[in-house]
C-alpha cells in the first residue's frame, strides 16, 4: 500500500510537470484529485489494511495528497498568470486574429455622398425636427387645409397640430423666416408616411434643398439638378424634366433618368417606359415667399427634393426597399 501511494505521487507529480493548458488541468483534477480519482480510489483501500498499519498510512496518503494539490494550485496560478510552459505552447507564427469593422449602412452612405454633393456646390446643410407643427410642415409651404395630404392615411398625426413630419420641407420656411438672402441650403433627414410596399416604408429619407436670391431662374434650376444627377450617376446619363405640379413651387417639374437597369431600353422596374423619376423640384410660388417676409417682386428662388432610397435602390440596382431594413448581414456587408 505504501508503495502504491508513492507511485502514484510521483505519477502525480510527471503528469503535473507536462501540463501547459488549463483544459489538461481540469483533465489532472478528475483523474487524480476528483471524488472518484486515482487519490480517493486509494484511500478507499485503507479499509483492508490491518489496525497496527491503517493510521500510519492514512496520515501518509493524507499528506501525499494535500502535497499534490499544492503542486496542483501553483501550477494553476503559473498558467492563469502566462508564466511557464504555457507561454512555451503559443505559436508567434501564427498571423493574428482579424477583428470585424464596422461600416456605414448604405442608406448613410448614399445621403453621405448626396449631401457632399450639393455642398460642394455651395449648399450648406440644415437638419429640424422630426416631430414638427401643422404650421411648417403644410401652411408655411403653401399646402391649404383640403389638400390630400393633410389626410390622416398619409401623415402621422401625434395631436391635432403635432405631427411626424412627412417631409423636410419645413426647415426652408424656417430658415427664410430667420435669414435674409441670399440662401442656398440643403435638408436631409427622416420623413414619415403611411405607406408601406416594396417601394415605399413608413419611415424614410429625404435630401431637400433650396436657393434664393435676385434673379434666381428655372435655368439655374436645371444646371444644379443636372450636375448632381451626373455626378452621383455618370456624365453621360441621359435625363428630361417633365412638367407636373407641387403646391410651393411654380413652375413645377419632375426629373426622369434613363432607367440604370436596362439603359433606357425598357424593363419591370422603369415599366416598360425607359424612365425613372427621381425628383420633384421648381421654382419656389410667390405665395411661400410671402409667408416669411420675402418680397416676390425683389426675391425668387428654387426648391427641390429628391428621396435617399430611391437614389441608392437606383445606384445599387436594388428591386426592394425592405432589403435596407431587415438587418440582414449578408446583404449589408455588400456595401
Amino acid at each position: 500500500m505504501e508503495n502504491e501511494l508513492q507511485k502514484l505521487k510521483a505519477e502525480a507529480e510527471e503528469a503535473l510537470h507536462a501540463i501547459s493548458s488549463k483544459a489538461n488541468l481540469e483533465d489532472f483534477r478528475v483523474k487524480f484529485l476528483g471524488r472518484k480519482g486515482l487519490f480517493s480510489s486509494t484511500m478507499k483501500q485503507l479499509g483492508k489494511v490491518s489496525k497496527e498499519d491503517r493510521r500510519r498510512l492514512g496520515q501518509l496518503a493524507n499528506s501525499i495528497k494535500k502535497s499534490v494539490e499544492e503542486l496542483f494550485r501553483d501550477r494553476k496560478e503559473m498558467l492563469e498568470s502566462g508564466d511557464g510552459t504555457v507561454a512555451e505552447a503559443v505559436d508567434l507564427s501564427l498571423p493574428g486574429r482579424a477583428l470585424p469593422f464596422a461600416a456605414l449602412h448604405p442608406i448613410s452612405q448614399v445621403m453621405e455622398e448626396m449631401c457632399a454633393v450639393f455642398e460642394g456646390m455651395g449648399f450648406a446643410v440644415a437638419e429640424g425636427p422630426d416631430v414638427e407643427t401643422d404650421h411648417y410642415n403644410f401652411e408655411a409651404v403653401n399646402i391649404p387645409r383640403h389638400h390630400p395630404a393633410r389626410d390622416m392615411h398619409d401623415t402621422f398625426y401625434v395631436s391635432e397640430s403635432i405631427l411626424l413630419r412627412t417631409h423636410t420641407s419645413p426647415m426652408q420656411a424656417r430658415i427664410m423666416e430667420n435669414q435674409d438672402p441670399p440662401l442656398r441650403y440643403i435638408s436631409p433627414g427622416k420623413v414619415y408616411r403611411c405607406d408601406s410596399d416594396i417601394t415605399h416604408t413608413p419611415m424614410f429619407h429625404q435630401v431637400e434643398g433650396f436657393l434664393v436670391d435676385r434673379k434666381v431662374s428655372f435655368a439655374d434650376l436645371k444646371g444644379v439638378l443636372t450636375s448632381f444627377i451626373h455626378r452621383i450617376f455618370k456624365d453621360d446619363l441621359p435625363i428630361r424634366f417633365r412638367p407636373s405640379f407641387f403646391p410651393f413651387t411654380e413652375p413645377s417639374a419632375e426629373l426622369d433618368i434613363a432607367c440604370v437597369i436596362c439603359g433606357g431600353s425598357g424593363c419591370r422596374v422603369c415599366k416598360r417606359t425607359g424612365w425613372i423619376e427621381i425628383l420633384g423640384a421648381g421654382l419656389i410660388d410667390p405665395e411661400v415667399m410671402k409667408m416669411v417676409g420675402y418680397d416676390p417682386d425683389e426675391f425668387s428662388g428654387f426648391a427641390f427634393g429628391l428621396g435617399v432610397e430611391r437614389i441608392a435602390m437606383l445606384k445599387y440596382g436594388i428591386d426592394d426597399i425592405r432589403l435596407y431594413y431587415e438587418n440582414d448581414l449578408r446583404f449589408l456587408k455588400q456595401f
